[in-house]
């Protein structure tokens, strides 16, 4: 039945701030029935719905003007199940509160990406990932899904239940409908070694397969306008954690990576000519070796506001993609303050995921907030396009479904589910008619 009680008409915006909608009737549901009632009255009003979580997003992927749906009330765990590894969570649940609750229970998800203020449907949606050559992103650590569908019915998935709907759901883009639960293949708690410490990036490149077989999660940071790049080895270990004292954490990972580098951007921002001197002071920072939590070495405090563009390409195209990036910009004149991001995962079968049959290497550029990103942005997606690149539908591009659709070897599976289960398009908006057509 259709909630009688009207909805509060909003604003909204994403934690970028780039992305803002006024006028929007929200709804924040607390119970999977709530969450019907929103849908209905979608439906009964002709109008589209978008769930929206932490608002980590840089592209208009969970912008609605007609309803939003606010999951940040619906973040419940609602079981754990210690001899199958699972967990079962409503979809709002932030990847930080649940990251804690599963420590306190002996388990951990094998893999995460660097930031966790992520809701779990909203990572999992726009196929976020981690880094490590073995392990696969966010998404195919689900094993089922709880989903709301166009006609406000309630659909459970799995690979063995509407296999097809729970395939394509993984990575939906909340095209399919509004992830309701997420049920998580789980590992026991495990421990990282880490050691953080600059290389020359040249040497880097020559050695890449060597770094990234050689370590369970490899990831490196090139330092623009400098030869350097910063680089970071988590390894699983059976030993006692050994971490970071309070002030040495404060110092590296609060006071140098957030608030120096804070104050570095915004004088970047107010005088350019000074980014590549200033630039050479990142990689100054000295080996650093230290172990914890998985879950606390996977994901970083991020204070700095930025935009960002990511894409995913082979990972043998890695070295030569990366090494076009840095004669771009020494060729350009683009004066940049923010390190080129590098990761890398195994293959999976998921429709729209990233990493979708083939293994894949992440290159991502950032832009600090308030400049000019589209130059430099586009600069890099046209080298990327070289490699079939597929951006991460989270992170700002310029792709439609007309360059897309062959990048992805089971495009047209995903948008035959997608007329299957939402015909009228209650759950689109501008983004998707973009990225995944009409």
């Amino acid at each position: 039945m259709v909630s009688s009680k009207p909805p509060r008409k909003v604003s909204w915006s994403n934690w970028a701030g780039n992305q803002s909608v006024d006028n929007v009737s929200l709804f924040k549901p607390r119970t999977e029935e709530e969450i019907q009632r929103a849908v209905q009255f979608a439906i009964a009003n002709k109008l589209r719905v978008k769930a929206v979580g932490s608002g980590h997003s840089f592209t208009a992927i969970a912008l609605s003007r007609d309803v939003l749906l606010d999951l940040s009330d619906y973040d419940a765990v609602i079981a754990i199940d210690n001899l199958a590894n699972t967990v079962t969570v409503q979809a709002g649940i932030q990847l930080s509160k649940m990251n804690l609750i599963l420590q306190s229970n002996g388990l951990a998800m094998q893999n995460l990406g660097d930031i966790t203020y992520q809701t779990i449907a909203g990572a999992i949606s726009t196929s976020t990932h981690g880094t490590g050559i073995k392990l696969t992103g966010i998404a195919n650590q689900v094993v089922a899904l709880r989903l709301v569908l166009a006609d406000s019915s309630v659909v459970d998935c799995s690979a063995t239940s509407n296999a097809e709907l729970f395939n394509c759901a993984r990575v939906g883009l909340g095209a399919l409908g509004v992830i309701s639960t997420v049920t998580l293949q789980l590992v026991p708690a495990f421990n990282l070694a880490v050691i953080e410490q600059p290389m020359r990036v040249d040497e880097l490149l020559e050695n890449l397969d060597h770094h990234i077989a050689d370590n369970d999660h490899f990831e490196f940071f090139w330092v623009p306008h400098t030869g350097w790049a910063l680089t970071k080895r988590n390894n699983r270990t059976l030993d006692a954690t050994k971490p970071m004292g309070k002030m040495s954490h404060w110092y590296s990972k609060t006071l140098m990576e957030n608030y120096a580098f804070g104050a570095v951007c915004m004088l970047g921002r107010a005088r350019p000519s000074l980014i590549p001197k200033l630039a050479k002071a990142l990689p100054a920072s000295g080996r650093n070796e230290y172990s914890d939590s998985s879950f606390k070495v996977f994901a970083s405090k991020r204070i700095v506001k930025f935009y960002e563009m990511e894409y995913a390409i082979p990972r043998e195209a890695c070295a030569e993609a990366l090494n076009r990036v840095r004669r771009l910009v020494k060729d350009s004149g683009f004066f940049l303050n923010f390190p080129v991001e590098v990761r890398f995962t195994a293959p999976d079968e998921i429709p729209l995921s990233t990493a979708s049959n083939r293994e894949s290497a992440y290159i991502a550029v950032h832009i600090y907030k308030g400049m000019d990103f589209v130059p430099y942005f586009k600069a890099v997606e046209s080298i990327m396009n070289s490699y079939q690149g597929r951006p991460h539908w989270g992170k700002l591009h310029f792709q439609n479904s007309e360059t897309l659709a062959p990048r992805y070897p089971k495009w047209d599976l995903f948008q035959s589910v997608r007329n299957q289960v939402d015909q009228d398009r209650l759950f689109s908006n501008s983004y998707l008619e973009t990225v995944l057509g009409k």
